[in-house]
């Protein structure tokens, strides 16, 4: 065949060989209006995550109520809602995160289009990320939300230092980004199993990370040999330290400067750790011919 004769698939635009920034910005903007309208599709299933969501919050502020002593007045309880509030925050992004892009290659394989989404000459990270677009804005919708009416129920709750406050959580987005690179690269190798992996280590987060309490109220030994040493802990608490105003004893792990250094290098390194760690599964897999297997 001459090379006059060839011909070359084109996709959207794209030729095979073109995989540029412009392709990869046009693969994200395409799946992310794929996610948004599977999403739409099932508005109940919004509600009932609101409500779920709601239901936790007023759980864990009847919990605070009840440490209190009757003759202490509502306005001590505002500091502790607020890291209660703040930290709550954080969990939702982690968990959101890890389940959208660590587990929704799952939801792929479970229903035989992983492998047409891994013939098409698309950016294959920019299809990976583009599925938490939706989902972040969804999550950053419920929190405001959530904060909202609990400020109210409580009469306001302590909301300094702004700037730095969402400083602390882009990065701490980025750093959770690149943890579900991980586990959507886990997930290629375990399959099904990598959902229980998800479980657990969502709730190891939510424990031994401190979202939900102080980090006082940890034993010693867990808070200096195990909580120190997870870089989310640093983010959780940096969060929140600067929300509430930074206190006396706020942050509880380390100065706040030194938190928030972490905080960067954990949104920095963490997702170039997580893309060369799932391109390299993504490379076994191929060979062991395991990509679409359910």
């Amino acid at each position: 065949m001459s090379v006059e004769s060839k011909e070359y698939t084109i996709c959207k635009g794209f030729g095979t060989t073109e995989l540029n920034v412009r392709q990869s910005i046009s693969t994200f903007i395409d799946m992310s209006k794929k996610t948004i309208v599977e999403f739409s599709r099932y508005p109940i299933a919004f509600v009932a995550m609101f409500a779920q969501i709601f239901l936790m919050i007023l759980m864990f502020m009847f919990a605070a109520m009840m440490f209190m002593s009757s003759s202490e007045p509502s306005s001590n309880m505002v500091p502790l809602v607020g890291v209660m509030i703040y930290g709550f925050i954080i969990n939702m992004f982690l968990s959101f995160i890890i389940w959208e892009i660590g587990f929704s290659l799952r939801e792929e394989q479970f229903r035989g289009t992983l492998e047409s989404l891994y013939l098409s000459p698309a950016n294959k990270i920019s299809n990976l990320v583009s599925r938490i677009f939706a989902i972040l804005i969804w999550t950053s919708l419920m929190c405001i939300l959530a904060v909202v009416i609990v400020s109210y129920i409580l009469g306001g709750l302590p909301a300094e230092n702004l700037l730095v406050a969402l400083g602390i959580l882009f990065f701490t987005i980025s750093g959770c980004l690149g943890i579900g690179l991980v586990f959507a690269a886990v997930t290629l190798k375990l399959k099904e199993t990598a959902a229980l992996l998800v479980n657990f280590l969502q709730f190891f987060f939510m424990i031994f990370c401190a979202m939900f309490f102080p980090f006082s109220a940890l034993p010693d030994v867990v808070r200096n040999n195990i909580s120190r040493y997870i870089p989310v802990s640093y983010c959780v608490d940096a969060f929140r330290s600067v929300l509430i105003g930074l206190p006396e004893g706020y942050p509880e792990l380390m100065p706040l400067n030194i938190e928030i250094l972490i905080v960067i290098a954990f949104g920095i390194i963490t997702p170039i750790v997580g893309y060369f760690l799932y391109k390299r599964i993504e490379k076994i897999v191929k060979i062991d011919g395991s990509l679409g297997e359910y």
